[in-house]
């Protein structure tokens, strides 16, 4: 069809000319008259700014209708512009993948996490290592205690308002996830996993483990792997990356890795530099000419022609390659070649092992295939803001990389699940009060608890008291109900802390409080336990043990 002149458009477009130009509040009660939603309505105003666009071409900048026409549009922009910002939320990720060769943690990580950063706050840090030591001594302490490296991490990020909220091991394998109090109530449907490779699939020294959640309403997994190693593997890295996408939540009413909106694969990949020799590869790595290796990398040449592999994205390897180092050092392998009967150990060839992908579903393109044809952009997008090794770090023979992300997504899920906060002042002096609200459709139990924690607490389980829901319930209305805890069970010391409503159910915290103070007691009690051990003295049993309501509170 040919197209129209601005002239032709102007007359030919359905009531739009430009003596409704010249009247601009009818133009304005006109176009609310089409304020229609839906397609329909979008398909109209679509129309109606093409008929401007064609409009304009006559108004000089002399006409007074010009400056009217500015206006309005440039008032249009700005709501429009409040408008996106209200509805798209910006969430920052730090991950970090580290193979730590059974190393002890550092004496710091602040460069690591970046925690001087002076840009945005990092909303989530997610934390994965590989080859943690796992001699059997080590591995079952771990079992009963929290492993060395998470009760180091957790001693880092807790004062900084993180908690811990998920983690995962497979012998070697660990994947660590701390999140920002305040996001909370809006991480669910939070589940682990992991897929044994070695020997088999009977040995967990390779594999793969899992974290996967709804964040805000948008379904998200993080994947920590360690693939085979050596030159030759390439084929069998690939296939046991296949194996671990194809078993994670298996029997699980769980989408598989791929089919959540946004995955995270990383870890001790294992990929190699093909073909090039030792000595050319040294020599580029020295005169920072990277890009020399690129096309060698072997996991840079499988994206290139398997299928699976084609969507997933990475940034680009503007650092040295991360193994493999002499301890303590910024040196590559210097072992001296060594010869015993069949057994030749060669200096390893420098090769980016250790790295962190994304791959984003294209929704649109699904409801596209599917017969849909959506007005939208894709509701979540992931940005890379930065990809960097860091050289300091010498515990092992790997160097750590991160990656800092930003995920900017429409928000699925706005209100907490639960609503709570304390009631009057808090003191050991006498019994205290909370009171908590749930939206309709919230799966409640007798066995939903409300926790007291201090303001930098670790993790659940990190709480000084606690009380049932239903149990030290004392009154309820349509609208809330009202829950005590004793006085024999607020900390004397006073202090500040938050309230957190525990979800049997969902097996998540589903609402936390503002934080708030307790008074410190006027009569202190000599002896009184340290605060770590309350927890599991101050009631008679955990709550996440399950024992019988009743006995719990001795009746």
């Amino acid at each position: 069809m040919a197209s129209l002149s601005s002239e032709d458009a102007c007359q030919h477009s359905e009531g739009l000319s430009l003596n409704d130009l010249e009247s601009l509040p009818n133009l304005r009660s006109r176009s609310a008259s089409i304020s229609s939603t839906g397609s329909s309505g979008r398909v109209q105003l679509r129309h109606r700014v093409a008929q401007l666009m064609a409009c304009v071409e006559d108004i000089s900048s002399d006409d007074e209708i010009h400056e009217e026409v500015s206006r309005t549009l440039d008032e249009a922009f700005l709501r429009w512009g409040k408008k996106l910002k209200d509805k798209w939320q910006e969430f920052r990720l730090h991950l970090v993948t580290w193979n730590v060769g059974t190393a002890s943690p550092p004496p710091d990580v602040t460069s690591l996490l970046q925690l001087n950063s002076l840009g945005p706050t990092t909303d989530m840090y997610i934390i994965g290592l590989q080859e943690v030591n796992s001699r059997i001594t080590n591995f079952l302490s771990d079992l009963a205690f929290d492993d060395p490296w998470s009760v180091f991490f957790m001693t880092v990020l807790s004062p900084l308002g993180y908690i811990k909220l998920s983690s995962v091991r497979m012998q070697g394998l660990l994947l660590l996830i701390f999140v920002k109090h305040v996001h909370l109530p809006f991480v669910r449907d939070i589940h682990t996993h992991y897929t044994r490779t070695g020997l088999y699939g009977y040995w967990g020294n390779k594999g793969g483990v899992s974290i996967r959640m709804s964040l805000f309403g948008h379904t998200i997994c993080f994947m920590n792997c360690h693939l085979p190693a050596h030159m030759e593997n390439t084929e069998q890295r690939l296939d046991d990356f296949e194996k671990i996408l194809e078993m994670q939540f298996e029997g699980e009413d769980i989408p598989s890795p791929m089919d959540h909106e946004i995955l995270f694969w990383f870890g001790d990949l294992n990929f190699r530099i093909a073909d090039y020799g030792i000595h050319f590869v040294r020599e580029s790595i020295n005169n920072k000419r990277f890009n020399l290796l690129w096309e060698k990398d072997q996991l840079n040449m499988a994206k290139k022609k398997e299928v699976f592999l084609k969507e997933f994205k990475e940034g680009p390897l503007q650092f040295k390659p991360t193994y493999k180092f002499d301890l303590y050092s910024e040196v590559y392998d210097t072992r001296e070649q060594k010869s015993l009967f069949w057994f030749n150990e060669k200096k390893r060839k420098p090769a980016w092992t250790d790295r962190i992908l994304w791959k984003v579903k294209n929704l649109c393109e699904v409801a596209s295939k599917e017969g849909e044809f959506p007005e939208e952009e894709n509701p979540i997008s992931v940005t890379l803001n930065n990809y960097v090794s860091h050289m300091s770090y010498g515990i092992s023979d790997h160097k750590p990389v991160t990656g800092t992300f930003k995920l900017e997504m429409k928000p699925l899920v706005s209100d907490p699940l639960v609503t709570l906060s304390p009631e009057g002042e808090w003191s050991a002096e006498h019994d205290v009060f909370m009171r908590y609200s749930t939206v309709p459709e919230f799966p409640s139990s007798a066995w939903d608890w409300i926790g007291l924690f201090q303001v930098t607490f670790r993790h659940v389980n990190d709480y000084v008291t606690y009380a049932w829901v239903e149990d030290d319930e004392i009154s309820s209305n349509k609208d809330s109900k009202q829950v005590y805890m004793s006085a024999s069970e607020i900390p004397k010391m006073g202090g500040e802390f938050l309230l957190c409503y525990y979800s049997n159910n969902l097996q998540s915290i589903v609402g936390i409080s503002e934080p708030f103070q307790i008074q410190p007691s006027r009569t202190p009690i000599e002896g009184d336990l340290p605060e770590e051990e309350s927890s599991w003295l101050q009631k008679p049993d955990n709550p996440e043990s399950g024992g019988d309501s009743e006995k719990r509170k001795g009746i």
